[in-house]
């Protein structure tokens, strides 16, 4: 059965599982990840880091975060770089504000974002309102290719855990897949939102209560684990300043080259 878009496009492949269709629209953590590292090649050109800054790491606190992380201390050193860039955009002060994320995935640092706000929530370990350099790499270890399938699955769950019950409600699903598709500037038709988020709980609730616990998300992933291939980024095997200088470069040139 091929699914009307509202787009202009007249239908979704009928070849595509409705798994592959969850994992296109309800999970674009891949996209969300991708798209910083893009926008980090901005920041390279919107205000040079100080070679001043009070804001350093230590060996020991490189090494001490790549003991915590899959990354080594030389690939934590390059994330740091990356890092400054992102936090001197608005505020330099060696932190990333919300909106200083914002303005890195959607180029405008205002406005009220469903998105953005569940991914800053994910960074921001500490729930202070910033993510500090160690959350940074907490979480991007987690879609390192060699981190445990039980982390993605956990990242994954907590992102659409809205309101921080310890369930996936049907209602959270579908604002967070019309926050996302608001952003990307593509409409679903009603009827194909709805029979997405309708086999998603078919399959996944495995109780009938009409919300999805950690374990049945869980049993569900591990179903359907084509869902966790938007939780790994593989260049992540490959960090260091030379690689992700000349990944930025192409990123950004694919980015503004589409026609």
């Amino acid at each position: 059965m091929a699914f009307p878009l509202s787009n202009g496009s007249s239908s979704i492949s009928s070849s595509l599982t409705i798994e592959e269709r969850l994992c296109a629209v309800v999970f674009p953590i891949f996209a969300i990840i991708e798209a910083l590292f893009c926008a980090v090649s901005n920041c390279f050109q919107i205000q040079p880091s100080s070679s001043s800054s009070k804001f350093h790491h230590r060996f020991n606190d490189l090494a001490r975060l790549a003991d915590e992380s899959l990354f080594t201390v030389n690939e934590v050193e390059a994330l740091y770089e990356l890092f400054k860039k992102l936090s001197c955009s608005i505020i330099d002060d060696g932190l990333i504000h919300k909106e200083e994320l914002q303005l890195a995935l959607f180029r405008t640092p205002y406005g009220e974002n469903l998105f953005l706000d569940r991914v800053f929530d994910l960074f921001d370990e500490k729930k202070n309102g910033v993510i500090e350099f160690e959350e940074f790499i907490h979480a991007l270890s987690v879609f390192h290719p060699y981190a445990p399938v039980e982390q993605k699955i956990d990242f994954a769950f907590r992102l659409y855990d809205l309101r921080q019950t310890g369930f996936i409600e049907r209602e959270e699903v579908k604002q967070m897949v019309i926050a996302i598709l608001s952003e990307s500037g593509l409409d679903l038709s009603d009827e194909l939102l709805e029979s997405i988020i309708d086999k998603t709980f078919v399959d996944a609730d495995a109780d009938r209560d009409g919300k999805i616990c950690k374990e049945e998300w869980k049993a569900f992933v591990l179903r359907n684990p084509s869902l966790l291939r938007n939780m790994t980024l593989p260049y992540l095997k490959y960090v260091n300043l030379v690689n992700l200088f000349f990944f930025l470069l192409l990123s950004s040139y694919l980015k503004y080259d589409e026609p």
